[in-house]
């Protein structure tokens, strides 16, 4: 894979001890998702996590406490208070990985780890971290919705703990296959027009490949190579509040990728069949990853540990 910002797979099984910064403000949740864009239904993870792969979500439920530990709640300040508005990634001790229209110029964000209750103030593992830049993909296109993607690096480097864990990302090029089973995880709204999660929510969201996506009759020429559908039975899928945040896929190794960031999704209902979810293919961006990413980035420090339990589900 190179250098670059993202870990390498020597280095995505690691863990360590984290260090707290302590909000200074209490958290809000943002009552209309990113900036209320029609076309951004932010995903939200309503249905349950089954304790199987491949079986079908019927319900929604809670992630089990930081049993995803790569996702980050993206928040912005408003008059003395910080607003979720946003998920993402972690894939090294100073860079995140979100979606380009969950970036604003005109805000000031900050980074939330280890996080999994928004409403708890002062939560054990959670750590606050400002935000030194944000890079925004140079040909995103906010009217074609492509090339969606951002790296945001923290103001300082984070250490891994039971809480805080960077993510595994895919290899360039690699593409899953139609129905492979992977979990959108984020706080999104619970359902259309619904009110937003205050804990992490997980759902299995199959997926859709690239020709029966792109079919006139799903999303046609709207999905282009570069994204990942998932979803679309009009049963499960994502909602408002939960752009830039990951899709979770297990390798055969028992090894977690994230293969893919929120894009967006329906406007008109969050689980309109065949309409599933739109992720940006996170392998089709690994080059540029690594190109405007700090090269000095080292991988986080920590003793081995191999994923080989599904996350969020209970023995």
């Amino acid at each position: 894979m190179g250098k670059g910002p993202h870990v390498p797979l020597s280095s995505c099984k690691t863990l360590g001890r984290g260090k707290a910064i302590p909000a200074t403000s209490r958290l809000l949740l943002d009552p209309l998702g990113v900036l209320g864009w029609p076309w951004l239904p932010l995903v939200e993870v309503a249905p349950a996590v089954p304790p199987q792969l491949g079986a079908r979500v019927v319900g929604g439920e809670d992630a089990v406490a930081h049993s995803w530990p790569w996702q980050i709640s993206l928040q912005y300040s408003r008059s003395g208070s910080w607003y979720h508005t946003c998920g993402g990634t972690l894939i090294a001790p100073q860079w995140v990985l979100t979606a380009a229209h969950c970036i604003s110029s005109s805000m000031t964000y900050r980074v939330v780890l280890g996080k999994q209750d928004l409403l708890t103030d002062d939560e054990p593992g959670s750590v606050a971290v400002g935000v030194e830049k944000m890079i925004v993909h140079e040909k995103w296109n906010s009217f074609l919705i492509i090339n969606d993607i951002a790296l945001i690096k923290l103001a300082e480097e984070v250490q891994e703990s039971d809480t805080i864990r960077a993510a595994c990302l895919p290899d360039a090029g690699k593409i899953l296959p139609n129905d492979y089973p992977c979990y959108v995880t984020g706080w999104g709204r619970i359902r259309t027009n619904g009110p937003l999660a205050d804990v992490l929510q997980q759902a299995l969201l199959p997926v859709v490949d690239y020709e029966t996506c792109s079919k006139w009759d799903w999303w046609g020429s709207l999905v282009h190579t570069t994204m990942v559908c998932a979803g679309g039975d009009g049963v499960v899928s994502g909602c408002n509040g939960d752009s830039g945040g990951p899709l979770n896929c297990q390798r055969d190794d028992g090894i977690w990728e994230v293969e893919g960031i929120v894009s967006f999704g329906s406007g008109l209902s969050c689980n309109m069949i065949r309409k599933p979810t739109v992720f940006t293919r996170v392998s089709a961006y690994i080059d540029w990853i690594n190109e405007v990413g700090a090269p000095s980035s080292a991988p986080m420090q920590g003793v081995g540990h191999a994923a080989s339990a599904l996350p969020g589900v209970s023995p």
